[in-house]
């Protein structure tokens, strides 16, 4: 493998293949995490989810697929065109991205990666990033008040909770020492007989708190799903949209979803092991809790009014991010001193 890896075409060969397949993959695991949270909210709320498509509802995503993809798509006259078309891929082209250089492992000590870059965390932090574009240039390009509102408010969460969510992981690399991400998942401490990866939540537990809140805020997720509230502005950035451009949008947040309970998994919970289980079904478990996670939320909070969401990022979760920074500091000086 590594002579392949070594040899110019040999390596982008194997690139290649592995987009082709990492797109697959996502694409078939964002269209289960959608019937997931349907069959799952529907539990919670005490009523039937997806029953009539296929076995357990399983075909109601392809039923859903085939609808959207022949549906009338509808643009307001007045609109940006080249705007109008360019958020959502943008928003698209963002969060598959991110894919990139996150490492999943396979079997034995084999890792999978398209890159493995060495601050891979901070490539993953910019790709993201470029989710407020997608959202403002979105809500601009429709010439709808209501959308323009819901992509200001998209900009003002998005770039209030990241600075928390950043802080949040710093303490974490401080521990490790590297941004590589397989270099977090693979963190291994000497502590007496024991030797081996261990799951950072138990160094950095306030970190963690403040990781899973941000990632749902950044995400626009329920309680955070501001820039789209229904009950106030519609749709929000949404409102004009119809068809495979909204099933691009569509398509992104569940993405991101699935990037953020990956991350969670990696920089927290040991990345791919979990004792005896292999290593692809260790992570595979992980990242379907932390989605389950995200659903739970969904069915359980109320919407935030918007003045309460701001307070929490700027008066809440940002000081207890830097405070987080600092005592984790003051601890490894102590401890390495």
């Amino acid at each position: 493998m590594s002579q392949i890896y070594d040899n110019p075409i040999g390596h982008w060969v194997v690139v290649v293949v592995a987009m082709t397949l990492l797109l697959f993959v996502v694409l078939t695991a964002t269209a289960y995490t959608v019937w997931f949270e349907r069959v799952a909210l529907g539990r919670i709320q005490r009523r039937p989810g997806p029953n009539r498509v296929g076995p357990f509802g399983l075909l109601q995503l392809a039923a859903d697929g085939i609808k959207l993809a022949f549906k009338e798509s509808f643009v307001p006259e007045k609109t940006d065109k080249v705007l109008y078309v360019l958020a959502p891929t943008i928003a698209v082209g963002a969060a598959f991205l991110a894919w990139a250089v996150i490492p999943i492992g396979l079997w034995g000590n084999a890792q999978y990666w398209i890159a493995d870059v060495n601050v891979g965390i901070l490539l993953v932090f910019a790709v993201s990033s470029l989710n407020v574009y997608a959202i403002v240039i979105g809500g601009y390009s429709s010439n709808n008040k209501y959308s323009l509102l819901g992509g200001l408010r998209s900009a003002a969460q998005l770039i209030s909770y990241e600075m928390a969510l950043g802080l949040s992981l710093v303490p974490t690399f401080m521990i490790v020492g590297s941004l590589r991400l397989r270099d977090i998942a693979e963190y291994t401490v000497h502590w007496g007989p024991y030797t081996g990866p261990i799951p950072l939540i138990l160094l950095t537990p306030i970190g963690f708190v403040i990781y899973i809140i941000a990632a749902v805020a950044e995400t626009n997720r329920a309680p955070f799903d501001l820039p789209e509230a229904e009950q106030e502005l519609i749709g929000g950035f949404l409102t004009e949209y119809s068809g495979l451009k909204f099933v691009m949008y569509y398509l992104a947040e569940y993405v991101n979803m699935i990037t953020v309970s990956a991350l969670a998994a990696l920089l927290f919970f040991g990345g791919w092991y979990l004792w005896v289980i292999p290593p692809v079904f260790a992570f595979l478990i992980k990242v379907i809790l932390f989605l389950f996670l995200y659903i739970w939320l969904r069915g359980t909070f109320p919407r935030l009014r918007y003045d309460m969401l701001m307070r929490l990022g700027w008066k809440g979760l940002l000081p207890l991010a830097v405070a987080n920074v600092v005592v984790t500091a003051i601890i490894l000086v102590a401890v390495q001193g």
